[in-house]
């Protein structure tokens, strides 16, 4: 199976969830026993850290001017190591001039909010999953749950989606990615110490809906397809942080979006195509007022012929590559 073909369900897979979707980072934080019981798990405050430096100039930041306002398009990875050097002079600048941060979601380590709704959303104790999947396929299902640390069969009552959201994710968490080191929480913190405002495009609920509202058979095939791929993920996921990392957005767009396109037109509009173009009206807002923003959204929102950059080029609003 090739990696263009595993990307057709960016959705539910480690690979997109990190560049396209916030609840990543949110789902990462919580011990994966923990989604299928009452219990909540306060994760440690995220401190302001370094970040260790990027070769060359770093990932790809671009700029959108008016006469009073400015607005700054930075693409995020929601989990990485914490060795990733991504850091460069030219974003930091940029951040440190912004009056206000905006983000996809403003809370992704909130487990007080994401938590009823994934009990709410996520679990089918009356629909389990082993009624919907093979034996076999049951049986890769609870190794790679078993390789997160939930007891066998815990994950039954899981529906597909939050299924292939957590098991997705655990793989490259045990790979030494995490999410206090996504560039969210990092630009958060950093937000936090400076005093600075944090908005968001989005709410963890809308970004629930999103998944939950899908089909169960675009979540089952979606599932399907991480089961037969999961343990490819880190290193496929280390090719997309790398062509993050070095700005080379061309790569990140074969890699991260092409596929999806063509293949799955449904899951691209309502995961890409119709955010892009809700946020770029939002960001058509800002510019009707002044200052400036810094905004930090999936590096695949930024990547391809439906990016927020392009939509509001379609506009007739000036986007640079800075």
């Amino acid at each position: 199976m090739t990696l263009s073909y595993r990307l057709k369900t960016l959705s539910l897979t480690a690979l997109g969830a990190v560049l396209g979707f916030g609840l990543a980072g949110a789902v990462a934080f919580q011990p994966v026993q923990a989604f299928a019981q009452a219990v909540e798990v306060a994760p440690a405050p995220v401190a302001a850290r370094a970040v260790p430096q990027a070769e060359g100039a770093g990932p790809a930041l671009w700029v959108v001017r008016d006469a009073d306002s400015t607005l700054y398009l930075f693409g995020t990875v929601h989990v990485l190591r914490p060795t990733t050097a991504w850091g460069s002079a030219r974003v930091d600048a940029a951040f440190d001039s912004a009056d206000q941060v905006w983000f996809e979601i403003s809370n992704p380590d909130d487990q007080a909010a994401v938590m009823p709704l994934i009990q709410q959303y996520g679990l089918s104790p009356d629909r389990p999953l082993s009624s919907l999947l093979t034996a076999e396929e049951m049986t890769v299902l609870n190794t790679i749950a078993g390789s997160a640390g939930m007891p066998a069969g815990q994950i039954d009552i899981f529906r597909p989606w939050l299924a292939g959201l957590v098991l997705s994710v655990a793989p490259v968490m045990k790979a030494g990615y995490e999410p206090q080191s996504g560039v969210e929480l990092v630009l958060k913190a950093r937000a936090e110490a400076a005093g600075k405002p944090i908005q968001a495009f989005e709410t963890v609920d809308k970004q629930v809906g999103i998944l939950a509202g899908m089909s169960e058979a675009d979540q089952l095939a979606s599932l399907r397809l991480l089961l037969e791929s999961w343990s490819d993920s880190t290193a496929e996921l280390d090719q997309m942080v790398a062509a993050w990392a070095s700005g080379d957005v061309p790569r990140l767009e074969e890699l991260a979006v092409t596929e999806m396109q063509t293949e799955t037109p449904a899951l691209y509009e309502a995961l890409l195509v119709r955010r892009n173009t809700d946020w770029a009206d939002q960001i058509q807002t800002m510019l009707a007022g002044s200052g400036t923003v810094f905004i930090a959204v999936g590096a695949a929102h930024l990547a391809g012929d439906d990016s927020v950059q392009e939509i509001l080029g379609d506009r007739g609003v000036t986007v640079t590559r800075e």
